[in-house]
């Protein structure tokens, strides 16, 4: 009951982009920070220009005692975020564009970098998935400190279905967190996994029943908050025993973006009826 009455009194301050939405929490040390994507919830380069300043304005204002925490999610129901642009994708790969192609993914790349490493200012990195998370959309959100997903979300990485791979962090934050074989068998798999099959992996900290996901955020801050000086030296000396740096993922990306060029007629008609059937699922 207590934390419920602090949540109804606590001081907000909003702040809009063209493709994300910001809630500040000065009395939680937190920042929201929430997808917003058109027309369809994947990495647009708005998206990612957008998540790229707010993490900039962090670096150059933010004071280590005014923000703790800041949490990934979505404004839009039932996706948090459904991965690559597939129609950019399969432009560039049809005019043979590597050069755009690479800039696209190392601009995929960096934030997904700066989330791992807290921004270097300490700050503990929240993703909270409600909807589907695939590809870069499962990349990201395993690459945070602590993942809060709801039961009802599907999460996976269909790029094997049009003969690719996700090259923008998968295997460097599943290897890490389950081990290669695991990664491995998940990533060449295509599958869609439930929630709950991915909190049995280990990969989830913690599974909410759907639309407890915010509650769930704030019941995680507060148990951090107890021990957060542990938290946080345990957190940096585990990156240290196997670190994933941003050259390793820049050299996988590169991989990444040479097999993407290579796919053919048959692979890029298969990424255009992914592009349908999410933009048609987002449309229902």
């Amino acid at each position: 009951m207590q934390l419920k009455k602090k949540l109804q009194t606590a001081t907000k301050k909003e702040e809009k982009f063209s493709s994300l939405e910001v809630t500040y929490e000065e009395e939680y040390a937190l920042a929201w920070y929430r997808m917003n994507a058109k027309p369809r919830p994947c990495f647009t380069i708005d998206l990612l220009d957008d998540i790229q300043t707010f993490f900039n304005k962090i670096t150059m204002e933010h004071n280590h005692k005014a923000l703790d925490y800041i949490v990934m999610g979505s404004s839009i129901p039932g996706s948090f975020n459904l991965g690559g642009d597939l129609k950019l994708f399969n432009n560039l790969i049809q005019t043979n564009n590597r050069k755009k192609l690479l800039e696209y993914a190392l601009a995929c790349i960096k934030p997904l970098h700066q989330i791992h490493t807290g921004l270097n200012k300490g700050i503990t990195t929240i993703s909270l998935v409600q909807g589907d998370a695939l590809g870069g959309g499962f990349e990201v959100a395993v690459s945070s400190d602590a993942l809060i997903v709801e039961k009802s979300a599907k999460l996976g990485m269909p790029e094997i279905l049009f003969n690719l791979f996700p090259g923008m962090g998968a295997i460097s934050f599943l290897s890490r967190k389950i081990g290669i074989v695991a990664a491995e068998k998940m990533i060449l798999s295509g599958k869609l996994y439930s929630a709950e099959e991915i909190y049995n992996m280990g990969l989830i900290d913690v599974l909410a029943e759907d639309g407890k996901g915010e509650q769930a955020v704030y019941n995680y801050i507060k148990k951090e908050n107890k021990t957060r000086n542990g938290f946080q030296a345990f957190r940096k000396a585990k990156k240290y025993c196997d670190p994933v740096t941003y050259d390793e993922l820049e050299k996988i990306t590169n991989i990444w973006v040479d097999a993407a060029l290579q796919l053919g007629n048959k692979d890029l008609r298969m990424m255009e009826r992914l592009v349908k059937r999410q933009s048609a699922k987002v449309n229902q």
